[in-house]
């Protein structure tokens, strides 16, 4: 017997939908590209996506047409993405970090018809345009006024351009497992594989998302994703916030410590989300001018492990909560969230610290496991590493183009590529890539704590560990650190400073410094550089 409840498929446009009707006065903030703050309203939002759509319709595109976006976050972004949901199209947004002939990769296997362009990524475009063989027009996200001379035949203003609709539009209609949005992961290994996400499943993330104890978020909140919207959907915010109504503040293209300090300040910010070189900097900033944050209440930090140092100065210096997240663009990107249980709440100092290290437990929607390589499921002991795998309505069944299918399991597993352990209480830690884990003697040492370890000491900027052959263990780890400006720590002061708190045979062999550590497209240290830079290092030890 099937029950007798109405159906209403979970589409995004719903969202807006809901934004404009009960929230239709709240303020989305941009720091525009061309220079001024801008404010709009949803209800506006929602106006000028209708037109969105109504223009897209009517220059030929429809359901399952790939649309790109080469944008940072701003209303016109937002506006965009609702727009192109809205006929049945599929948002695809691009990195805008990622080298030009990626780009160009992505772009082909996606086969995207049309790109929606901020001017900072216009001269990109211009360089790539002739490269993709589906391409057919380019909407610069500017107007008349500030639209540059282009190469490009197929460019058009976007204010133009939506200027010939009227917005005399309604949304399509469709199932909701129709494809809403795409994102390809960052390529470290291989080429970008593709995750196609749902209606469905971008609704039930954003619901998930706004829960108490996942991001917490209200219509009384102030939202500034720092997080772009082409890092996996801001982390959702760009769903979540519009559904239950939160004003959003969007940083556009300027991501400094001053920049941000400024919209946290100006628009009383109360919640924030970005990857921990965002809050290094702004927390440097703070320090050098001695100022405060009064309206901010809670950050998520996610994206790459989150050293303890900064939980410890937003929390004591500051008053803001910390919650370390942890997801993937397979994701949604949301897996956890560290928010504290009733068993943990009442820990101080340290020992809260401790589980705050943590990647926190997975919320509703997100099932989690931890495998051997045989399969066999782990113990969740807090002790016991395996290899973290996931399953939810959230999380993808397998990639665009069928790339990737070894890791997809029968019984819906996917596995991350982490290496994990959780404790009796649901709490996950992540101790490493499956691929950069070192094995030294046959037994395991995460790199990502002893590079958080190394990160709290005062003079050191940042860390990253790797393993070096060694011919005796096989490998051991290597301490590759950038210094502070005018800080000058010796080898010997980084191995005095983490000695006595990993086990003796985790400590680093030996500590080398850099100008810099190299990075991912988003952000992430890039170790298979690392690796490649020191192949013929030799330790002491050895």
């Amino acid at each position: 017997m099937l029950g007798l409840m109405q159906e209403w498929p979970l589409l995004c446009h719903k969202l807006i939908d809901e934004a404009a009707i009960q929230h239709g006065r709240r303020e989305i903030v941009s720091r525009s590209l061309e220079g001024p703050i801008v404010r709009t309203t949803y209800a506006e939002l929602r106006s000028r996506a209708l037109k969105v759509a109504q223009r897209l319709e009517r220059d030929g595109y429809g359901l399952g047409d790939r649309i790109a976006t080469l944008a940072w976050n701003t209303a016109r972004h937002l506006e965009a993405w609702y727009g192109i949901m809205g006929i049945g199209a599929i948002y695809h947004t691009l990195n805008p970090r990622l080298f030009a002939e990626q780009i160009v990769w992505i772009m082909n296997h996606a086969e995207d018809k049309a790109v929606f362009v901020d001017l900072t990524f216009l001269p990109l475009v211009e360089k790539i345009a002739g490269q993709v063989k589906s391409l057919r027009q380019v909407i610069v996200l500017t107007d008349s006024a500030h639209m540059p001379q282009t190469t490009l035949a197929n460019a058009v203003a976007y204010e133009e351009w939506l200027a010939e609709a009227d917005g005399d539009f309604r949304w399509k209609t469709f199932d909701e497992g129709t494809a809403a949005g795409m994102c390809y992961t960052s390529g470290t290994t291989g080429e970008p594989k593709g995750v196609l996400y749902s209606h469905r499943s971008n609704v039930l993330h954003a619901m998930i998302a706004a829960m108490p104890d996942a991001m917490g978020l209200s219509s009384r909140d102030v939202v500034l994703p720092v997080v772009p919207m082409f890092h996996a959907n801001a982390w959702g915010l760009g769903q979540a916030c519009p559904m239950i109504g939160a004003k959003m503040v969007m940083p556009g293209g300027k991501m400094d410590g001053a920049s941000i300090y400024e919209l946290l300040d100006t628009e009383k910010v109360t919640f924030s989300a970005a990857v921990p070189t965002v809050w290094l900097m702004l927390l440097q900033y703070l320090e050098e001018t001695g100022r405060k944050l009064p309206y901010l209440n809670k950050v998520v930090i996610g994206g790459s492990a989150c050293p303890r140092m900064i939980t410890k100065k937003f929390q004591d210096d500051y008053g803001v909560e910390v919650v370390h997240a942890w997801g993937m663009t397979e994701m949604s990107p949301l897996g956890t969230l560290c928010t504290l249980k009733p068993e943990y709440a009442g820990l101080e100092g340290g020992a809260r610290l401790d589980v705050q290290q943590t990647q926190g437990y997975a919320q509703f929607g997100v099932e989690m496991t931890v495998t051997d390589d045989e399969d066999n499921h782990l113990p969740w002991d807090g002790k016991t590493f395996g290899r973290l795998k996931v399953r939810g309505p959230a999380v993808a069944r397998a990639y665009y183009g069928g790339a990737g299918a070894e890791q997809f399991d029968a019984d819906g597993w996917f596995d991350t590529g982490d290496v994990a352990h959780i404790d009796p209480n649901g709490y996950m830690q992540i101790t490493d890539r499956a691929k950069d884990v070192i094995k030294s003697g046959g037994e395991w040492i995460s790199t990502i704590e002893l590079e958080n370890l190394a990160v709290g000491h005062p003079d050191v900027a940042e860390a990253a560990v790797i393993g070096v052959a060694h011919s005796k263990w096989g490998e051991r780890p290597l301490l590759v650190a950038v210094r502070k400006p005018g800080r000058k720590p010796s080898r010997d002061d980084i191995l005095d400073f983490m000695e006595g708190k990993v086990a003796k045979w985790w400590m680093p062999d030996d500590v080398t410094f850099v100008a810099e550590i190299p990075h991912t497209a988003t952000g992430k240290i890039q170790k298979t550089a690392l690796r490649k830079q020191f192949s013929d290092y030799r330790l002491p030890t050895d």
